[in-house]
């Protein structure tokens, strides 16, 4: 059992009159998490999994009587899959309002529909936590950081999906299963999507731009669609915890780009797995980005789980000019460059230095990685 950082943070959110709302993609380790939490506790609990038709209709449109006796003597309450169950916001809120005696923690695995059913009618009444694929950290918890040191290069390859790490050899096979069905299960189920192979387009071509600068107007032109259309699909792609977006920071220069982004897989292997491609690192050409992917992934756990929310950019200018990556921290620039091999030497462009003298500049490589991912 791989422990989760997330667990004690949850722990410590328990009984204090408010929903736990537990957000993730798929086979991410949410029920896993959650059943490994309460097997700790004494309190009676109710398990209710919204795939089942039967428990959907025992939570919609229900009163919070017919609630009492459903959960009769139960302290907690786990919804699991609660995205699901129509109107499960105003369920929540009833349950939170009506028994306050009653513990609710209630997971799903589309941001876009859990959190837009939930966002009015829970205001104020939940704390709401994000989990992601495992974490370096997590696994250094678990077996040491030179064991996985060790497995880096297999890492960026085949990245940190729970049964992906816990099923050695069948990686390959598993990945292909995992990005079919968690991009489209809550995709194009959830969201009505009308044209998958668009999709399947799209998120292609954003898995071959890794690491580079993402047009909506050139990714339209090149899967034979519209921008707008382009940019809507991301958005699903970004609420359903495929990719996210790293926007261009901007303050100084006339000539710094101002509405540039990057896009990112919450995921290594689910990017390999989309193009189709899990060479090892040795015989690839992409392994810078594939490098870049993982340090902002993992960076962007570490801030999550340690309840940090620093400004995140990457830094451009029209003359090509970059920085892979950048936080501002009350005021405070930090700027850092992702290099795979330890012998490259990098210099910060002089045009940010002038601009922000104040910055502090750092070179990330496999060397010394691990404080930038909070280990």
């Amino acid at each position: 059992m791989i422990k989760r950082i997330l667990e004690n943070l949850i722990v410590k959110r328990l009984f204090r009159g408010k929903a736990i709302i537990l957000y993730g993609p798929r086979q991410v380790g949410k029920t896993t998490l959650v059943t490994s939490l309460l097997e700790k506790r004494k309190e009676k609990t109710l398990f209710l999994n919204g795939d089942e038709p039967d428990v959907r209709e025992l939570l919609e449109g229900v009163t919070s009587s017919r609630l009492k006796a459903l959960f009769g003597k139960s302290r907690i309450v786990f919804i699991d899959e609660a995205q699901r169950i129509r109107e499960i916001g105003l369920t929540l809120k009833l349950i939170t309002d009506q028994i306050k005696e009653v513990q609710l923690i209630a997971t799903g695995s589309s941001a876009f529909d859990l959190a837009s059913h939930t966002k009015e009618p829970l205001t104020g009444r939940k704390y709401e936590f994000h989990l992601f694929p495992l974490a370096f950290g997590e696994m250094v918890e678990h077996h040491g950081l030179l064991e996985e040191k060790r497995l880096l290069k297999h890492r960026l390859v085949f990245g940190y999906y729970p049964e992906i790490v816990t099923c050695p050899g069948e990686e390959r096979e598993l990945l292909r299963l995992l990005a079919d069905s968690y991009l489209y299960k809550d995709l194009l189920t959830l969201e009505n999507i009308k044209k998958p192979v668009l999709l399947e387009k799209i998120l292609k071509a954003l898995a071959l731009q890794l690491g580079n600068e993402v047009s909506y107007h050139e990714i339209g032109q090149l899967v034979g669609a519209d921008k707008n259309t382009v940019e809507k699909y991301i958005d699903l792609l970004e609420k359903a915890f495929v990719v996210f977006r790293l926007p261009a920071f901007s303050r100084n220069l006339r000539n710094e780009i101002k509405k540039g982004k990057k896009i990112y897989f919450y995921d290594n292997g689910i990017r390999n797995a989309v193009i189709g491609n899990f060479s090892p690192i040795e015989k690839r050409n992409d392994v810078g980005g594939l490098w870049e992917n993982f340090l902002i992934s993992e960076r962007m756990k570490y801030l999550r789980y340690s309840g940090l929310y620093p400004g995140r950019y990457f830094w451009r200018t029209v003359q090509q000019q970059e920085i892979d990556y950048l936080e501002e921290r009350d005021g405070q620039l930090y700027a850092f460059e992702f290099k795979w091999s330890k012998n490259k030497h990098i210099r910060f462009p002089r045009t940010f230095l002038r601009a922000y003298p104040e910055s502090s500049t750092k070179l990330i490589t496999p060397e010394n990685f691990e404080s930038f991912i909070g280990i």
